[in-house]
């Protein structure tokens, strides 16, 4: 029987022979999970390199990121610590996975990230819980250029296990464990409740429900594409099924330059095209304002 090395080695190995990446850089927290993942990559991959995002939340975070660098040094892997300073809104969770990505993205070649398949099953309950929408019960891609995400299939315990098997010294970080994280209570309250309720099967369930329906969203995705030209003509949309309309609306607004689109925002300016009133402008992220005139819709600064 195969056990949790041999899993993940599996897992690890066939996301590089399907991806065939000329650069790879893992991302390590020091937790089981991208250790486990910086291991394989090490063995399979010697010279790849590993980036070690120190954010200054905790006392002695420097100390964890050294002694993660060095693990990785060990398992074969050129390590480097990235210090960065965590700011702005969106509650400490957000604002420090944005610092993390920011830092993470200058690296060529494919980001590896050690999302396991109990991370998917919380960001689609997350989007659940929160009516996000489609993209967000969608959850994770294991491969999002630059990102890539070879645990995706794997449970949060088989890292753990592979790492005792293997010797690996695992950091345990306190923030996991502080029910003030909205991620944490999923964790440890909402998802065993769940698992109790429905008998098993809870985590693995909720990722095959986002694997269907990111084969949807990459369906409409592709139908969208074939009105990307000049959608801002109301009578263009107008007709089609909603559902393909939000899309083409969301893709013309990011090609705008408006960032940070929500399920609620799409709404809003689907409502100047299907409910209209002559109603005002749709106020939206990054200074923007989208207003229908003569049965167009127009992208303006916000004034």
């Amino acid at each position: 029987m195969n056990g949790p090395v041999a899993e993940i080695r599996t897992a690890v190995r066939g996301f590089l022979d399907s991806v065939c990446p000329d650069a790879v850089t893992v991302a390590v927290s020091g937790g089981a999970d991208s250790l486990a993942l910086a291991c394989c990559v090490g063995r399979l991959m010697p010279g790849a390199g590993a980036v070690i995002v120190d954010h200054q939340l905790q006392p002695g975070s420097a100390d964890v990121a050294l002694r993660a660098a060095r693990q990785c040094a060990e398992f074969g892997l050129v390590s480097r610590v990235e210090t960065v300073s965590v700011s702005g809104g969106g509650g400490p969770e957000a604002a420090a996975r944005r610092a993390r990505y920011a830092a993470l993205r200058p690296v060529s070649g494919v980001v590896l990230l050690g999302h396991t398949l109990d991370d998917q099953a919380e960001t689609v309950l997350l989007g659940l819980g929160r009516g996000s929408g489609p993209r967000s019960i969608a959850g994770m891609r294991s491969y999002d250029p630059p990102w890539g995400r070879p645990l995706l299939g794997v449970s949060r315990a088989s890292t753990r296990a592979f790492c005792a098997e293997q010797g690996i010294e695992v950091w345990e970080d306190p923030h996991n464990s502080d029910p003030s994280f909205t991620r944490v209570r999923l964790r440890t309250e909402v998802l065993p409740l769940l698992e109790d309720v429905l008998q098993g099967g809870v985590s693995s369930s909720l990722a095959r429900t986002a694997a269907q329906l990111r084969e949807d969203c990459d369906a409409l995705d592709s139908l969208a594409a074939a009105f990307a030209g000049d959608c801002c003509a109301v009578d263009d949309i107008s007709e089609l099924p909603v559902a393909l309309r939000r899309r083409v609306l969301r893709a013309w607004l990011i090609d705008e330059g408006v960032p940070e689109l929500s399920d609620s925002h799409l709404r809003r300016v689907d409502a100047l095209v299907s409910e209209w009133r002559g109603q005002g402008g749709v106020w939206l992220p990054g200074g923007f304002v989208v207003r229908r005139a003569h049965g167009r819709l127009a992208v303006e600064p916000q004034s």
